[in-house]
């Protein structure tokens, strides 16, 4: 166990450990001449991964983006990720803003012409989309001739090429394409200054960044709630319907929530609730991401008893928040009352958790300090849990609730989080 000093909560390992899975993620700098960072390129380091396929792409990327920690992974870089020819084509790329990433795309192996030419549409398919795409030395030969227009970035890999051929290479790829040069594998000085002087002006490599390792940490929905949302997506059910089946699944909410505000999603303003989230979001990018979250779950079954604690609580505040306010502000509620057990489930401290979420300022305020009528709303909902008598009536009596209201709110909410279960 462990106790954060600001807040004296403490957070049991046993209990996070049933909230989360953890991936590995192997991030290393892609800077320019100025050493100033312009991107990271990503390697999963999972131990359960043993080969690179397309569901590790999917895998991959779905961690980067709805990574949960105390720092942001990529932050607003470019993400370079290593793809595999069949993962190209995958639905887990409506997903993301094409602006912030690059796709290293391989090479063919002894590759015919024809083959190169049957790749072609899918590659024109997202550059048009507006993805950076990334090739390494290869795209440089008469084979691939079809592909060099559409490179942003070639890497060539000091590891395996000579002076003689980078210099040849160097000069060709100046003269028959736009795209920018990434030297690679630069692990000397004589290296980074014998191609920066031929021109080359980004670098990779243990001369200025050794790949560091980043735990991952992703709230573990239950799959059955996954299915349940791609079953109701794929019927074109109502938005109410939807948001339901995310309020009761902390996991489930906390992925869509973290998701739809990373800077790999592209969206301009702060997606605030699950109803928001769903409507911007649209019933087809809904399907891909609970397609794709499905793809990276490893668990099943019913939410642990701090998850179910976490619906309680949204659930009782959102129905006593209703006493008093419109649907849509009582909402916030709803979310302040999900996300409050966020550190427990992460085992970070709630300030870290919040941050991952870009939270409005007064749910902020409820979830660190307790402030305003959320904050009045959830030292209640607390105050039933633990039978505080004294808290209890302050409580209600700041809110000008009646004990009769509250004990049949809460009610209410310990029934439908019991849906849980028997759905």
């Amino acid at each position: 166990m462990s106790t954060h000093p600001a807040n004296g909560r403490t957070y049991p390992a046993s209990t996070a450990a049933g909230q989360t899975s953890v991936a590995m993620i192997a991030r290393q700098a892609i800077v320019n001449g100025q050493q100033v960072v312009v991107g990271y390129e990503l390697f999963n380091r999972s131990r359960t991964e043993t080969s690179h396929t397309a569901a590790s792409d999917v895998i991959l990327i779905f961690n980067a983006l709805s990574h949960a920690g105390t720092e942001e992974l990529v932050g607003k870089k470019l993400i370079f990720v290593n793809c595999t020819h069949e993962s190209l084509s995958g639905g887990h790329l409506e997903l993301l803003d094409p602006d912030k990433v690059v796709l290293e795309i391989p090479p063919l192996g002894h590759a015919a012409a024809d083959e190169v030419q049957a790749r072609l549409p899918i590659l024109s398919g997202l550059r048009e989309r507006g993805f950076h795409l990334a090739f390494n030395h290869t795209v440089l030969q008469s084979t691939y001739a079809p592909w060099l227009p559409l490179a942003d970035y070639i890497k060539l890999d000091l590891s395996v090429l000579a002076a003689d051929q980078l210099a040849v290479l160097i000069s060709y790829a100046g003269r028959h394409s736009q795209a920018e040069l990434i030297a690679e594998k630069v692990e000397t000085a004589q290296q980074y200054d014998m191609v920066s002087t031929q021109g080359v002006q980004l670098f990779q490599g243990y001369w200025f960044a050794r790949p560091a390792l980043v735990e991952a940490k992703l709230l573990t929905p239950a799959q059955s709630s996954i299915i349940q949302l791609i079953n109701l997506v794929r019927q074109q059910a109502s938005t109410d319907e939807i948001e339901e089946v995310l309020k009761k699944d902390a996991g489930l909410a906390f992925n869509l929530m973290r998701l739809i505000n990373s800077a790999g999603f592209g969206l301009n303003r702060e997606i605030t609730s699950f109803r928001q989230a769903v409507m911007l979001m649209g019933l087809k990018k809904l399907f891909r991401w609970a397609a794709l979250l499905l793809t990276a779950s490893r668990t099943s079954g019913a939410p642990s008893s701090v998850g179910q604690t976490a619906v309680v609580r949204g659930r009782l505040m959102e129905l006593l928040a209703l006493e008093t306010l419109p649907p849509d502000e009582a909402d916030q509620a709803f979310v302040v009352g999900i996300f409050s057990l966020l550190d427990v489930m992460l085992s970070i401290p709630m300030e870290s958790a919040i941050g991952l979420l870009n939270v409005p300022e007064t749910a902020a305020a409820a979830l660190l300090r307790r402030e305003g009528f959320l904050g009045d709303l959830l030292t209640l909902a607390e105050a039933c849990e633990s039978s505080d008598d004294a808290v209890f009536h302050r409580a209600a009596g700041t809110l000008h609730l009646t004990s009769q209201q509250i004990n049949l709110a809460h009610l209410q909410a310990l029934a439908w989080a019991d849906q849980l279960t028997e759905d």
